[in-house]
C-alpha cells in the first residue's frame, strides 16, 4: 500500500502501531469505528477504504483516484442519518455516483435494554425475524396436521423458544455483517454513533461510550424510521415489552396480552398463538385501521378459530407486577372505551 501511494505521488500520514506508546489503544478505537481488526487500515480524505486488498480494488476501479481528488469545504458530500433499508440504499447509490458518503447509525436501547446492529427495523426487529417466527409456527401446525396423513410421532413434540431465538439472532448477525461489508466495498464511511445537528452543515456524532466527534456535510438525508410507541400509563416501560424486544427475548413470553390491532400486533399475536401460547389481543376500536374492514374482520375471525382471543373496545390503564421472573406475572387493569366498565387480567408478558 505504501508503494502504491508513493507511485501515485500521494503524501501519506503513516502511523506504525507497534512504534507508538498507545498502539493497542489506537487499534481498539480503529476496530470500533471500522469493524476491521487488521492492518493496514486505510483512510483517504476521512473515508475508510479498508485494508490492502480493498485499497488495490479501489485503485483498479478508479474509486481511489476519485477520493484522492476530493477537495471540498465539507468533510462529506452526503451524510445519511439512519442505517436502515432507505438510508443504506441512498448512501450506496450516492457512493456509486462518486460522492463521498458517511452513514451514521445508532440504536437507542429500548427501556428493556434491547439494541441491534446495522440494517434497520426490517432486518433486526421487523420483516426478517417476524417471518422466521411465523415459519416456526407454520412448521408446528404442519406437524399437527401430519398425523391426519399417516405420520406417527412416538414422542411428544415441544417447541424450544430459546433455540428458535438463538438461530434467528445468528441469522440477523450474519446480515448485519453483510451490510457493513457492502458499505466498505462502496467506500462509504460507517459510524456507529448518534447524530445531532449542532449548526448549519455540521453534525455531532456521539458513540456508545459518550465520545463526541463533529462532521460537516454538503447534504444530509434523514432516514431514521420509527420505533414502537408506549402507552403512557403506569408500569408500561417498566414491565411491558414491544416488538423491539420480542424477537430477541431470551425466554418464552408465556401467556401474552398484545395491546393494539395493527398489522404488527396481529402478526405477533398470530405466530405466538401458532407456537402454542395463550394470546389475547386488546383492541381499542377496530382491527387493522386503514385496511379494508371486511378483510380485517376475516383475519380476526380466522385468528379466533386458531385460538387467539380478542378483547374489544378496551384500553389498558395500569400495569402492575405481581411476580418477578422470566417471564413474571403482571396484572393489567383496563377500561371500556364505551362506558364505565373496567376489567382485570393476569398475564406473563
Amino acid at each position: 500500500v505504501k508503494e502504491l501511494f508513493s507511485s501515485l505521488g500521494v503524501d501519506c500520514n503513516i502511523l506504525e502501531l507497534d512504534q507508538v506508546d498507545d498502539g493497542a489503544g489506537v487499534q481498539e478505537v480503529l476496530s470500533e469505528i471500522t469493524n476491521q481488526k487488521t492492518v493496514p487500515n486505510i483512510f483517504v480524505n476521512k473515508v475508510h477504504v479498508g485494508g490492502c486488498d480493498q485499497t488495490f480494488q479501489a485503485h483498479q476501479s478508479g474509486l481511489l483516484q476519485k477520493l484522492l481528488q476530493k477537495d471540498s469545504a465539507y468533510d462529506y458530500d452526503l451524510i445519511v442519518i439512519g442505517g436502515g433499508s432507505g438510508g443504506l440504499a441512498c448512501a450506496k447509490e450516492a457512493a456509486v455516483l462518486g460522492k463521498k458518503v458517511m452513514v451514521l447509525d445508532f440504536v437507542v436501547p429500548s427501556p428493556q435494554g434491547t439494541s441491534w446492529g446495522l440494517g434497520g427495523t426490517c432486518i433486526n426487529v421487523g420483516c426478517i425475524p417476524k417471518k422466521l417466527m411465523h415459519q416456526a409456527a407454520l412448521l408446528g401446525q404442519a406437524l399437527r396436521d401430519s398425523t391426519k396423513f399417516g405420520w406417527e410421532c412416538d414422542q411428544q413434540v415441544r417447541h424450544n423458544w430459546k433455540n428458535m431465538t438463538e438461530a434467528i439472532q445468528n441469522h440477523i448477525g450474519s446480515l448485519n455483517w453483510v451490510y457493513r461489508l457492502s458499505l466498505r466495498e462502496k467506500a462509504v464511511t460507517y459510524v456507529n454513533s448518534y447524530g445531532e445537528f449542532v449548526e448549519h452543515y455540521k453534525i455531532k456524532a456521539t458513540n456508545r461510550k459518550g465520545q463526541e466527534t463533529c462532521y460537516t456535510g454538503a447534504k444530509f438525508v434523514i432516514a431514521t424510521g420509527q420505533r414502537p410507541r408506549y402507552l403512557g400509563i403506569e408500569g408500561d416501560k417498566e414491565y411491558c415489552i414491544t416488538s423491539d424486544d420480542l424477537f430477541s427475548l431470551p425466554y418464552c413470553p408465556g401467556k401474552t396480552l398484545v395491546v393494539g390491532a395493527s398489522y404488527v400486533a396481529l402478526e405477533c399475536a398470530g405466530f405466538l398463538g401458532g407456537l402454542g401460547l395463550d394470546v389475547t389481543v386488546m383492541v381499542r376500536s377496530i382491527l387493522l385501521r386503514g385496511f379494508d374492514q371486511e378483510m380485517a374482520e376475516k383475519v380476526g375471525s380466522y385468528m379466533e378459530q386458531c385460538g387467539v382471543k380478542f378483547l374489544r373496545k378496551f384500553i389498558p390503564v395500569v400495569v402492575q407486577q405481581l411476580e418477578k421472573g422470566s417471564p413474571g406475572r403482571l396484572k393489567i387493569l383496563a377500561k371500556s372505551t364505551e362506558g364505565p366498565e373496567t376489567i382485570e387480567g393476569v398475564y406473563n408478558t
